[in-house]
């Protein structure tokens, strides 16, 4: 935070409610939010940005037993498994050449390590989601009734743009607690030969991934990431999608009374989806070896009723 960098106050970031609010914007009943502005004509311009046809994943390995429980089942002859004698089909007790594995997964993904999606439904304000609806509609037993992930059954499907904040700055990564501004957003653009347009999903590289790589995960609650000021300028430019090599926002936020103003403006105000936790390492090696900062960007989220986010594997092709 430097001395000739104007800040937003509290006051200006809680007010962000309102000034950045697309409440009613697509229309009462909306669940999609900023994902409104991925048009047909949108997917078109990113399926021309793919010019070398290499195509890298932005996510991390679910780990196990860490991130997820995982029980594997193996049987090397399905005609000898307890319970075959049952089968009314005889082709299943005389074909004794065929096996196979299943298994039964459990998994947390919301948090700082898996790569996943967030939907609207996923945080409150005043125990209100995006577009004014209660929270009450997110029920323990049936899920979420509004704003779930499966509003976006039909995939992500947009031109991405990588900003390379570390690369702007020239260090290897944001140290935990740098947030990154709208004038980095803008030098990134300037250096890199690219422009955010409407639709767009924005990428920001933290340099994160590198630290995580070569050192692991590290613990607690600071970070590297977004700050609230950039919400204004996403909003300007209309953004469809954010990601970040991290869980998005800068940690301290700086305010005492907002704790998470990225996570809660965006997905509550705006509807503006969030990709949190990539592995931006691959997608940023290929975008310097190319000389190609905007790419085709596909998140297509599991379809989980009711749920307020999926894992993802987010696919960049160039």
């Amino acid at each position: 935070m430097t001395a000739e960098r104007s800040m937003p106050t509290q006051d200006d970031v809680l007010g962000y409610f309102d000034t950045l609010s697309n409440w009613g914007r697509w229309g009462d009943d909306d669940e999609l939010g900023t994902l409104n502005h991925i048009t047909d004509d949108v997917r078109l311009a990113a399926a021309r940005a793919v010019r070398h046809g290499r195509s890298v994943s932005c996510a991390w390995d679910v780990a196990v037993p860490q991130d997820m429980e995982r029980s594997t089942t193996t049987c090397p002859c399905a005609a000898d498994m307890p319970g075959a004698e049952n089968m009314p089909v005889a082709a299943f007790h005389n074909d004794r050449r065929w096996g196979f594995s299943n298994e039964r997964l459990g998994i947390t993904f919301h948090g700082n390590t898996i790569t996943h999606i967030d939907s609207p439904c996923h945080v409150y304000w005043d125990g209100t989601m995006y577009n004014g609806r209660s929270h009450s509609l997110v029920d323990a037993a049936t899920g979420s009734a509004w704003a779930a992930v499966t509003a976006a059954a039909n995939g992500i499907i947009t031109r991405g743009v990588l900003l390379d904040i570390a690369k702007v700055r020239d260090v290897p990564w944001l140290e935990p607690g740098q947030g990154v501004f709208p004038e980095d957003l803008e030098e990134a653009e300037r250096r890199q030969g690219v422009r955010v347009r409407p639709g767009d999903a924005v990428l920001l590289r933290t340099g994160y991934g590198r630290v995580r790589h070569e050192a692991g995960e590290t613990g607690g609650f600071t970070q590297a990431g977004w700050h609230a000021s950039c919400l204004p300028w996403l909003h300007d430019r209309e953004v469809a999608l954010i990601g970040a090599d991290t869980p998005q926002e800068v940690q301290p936020s700086g305010y005492d009374d907002v704790l998470m103003p990225v996570h809660a403006v965006s997905l509550v105000a705006m509807g503006l989806w969030l990709l949190d936790n990539c592995d931006l390492e691959a997608c940023a090696t290929t975008a310097a070896e190319l000389g190609q900062w905007d790419f085709q960007f596909a998140v297509v989220p599991v379809r989980f009723a009711g749920t307020s986010g999926s894992p993802v594997n987010p696919i960049a092709t160039f």
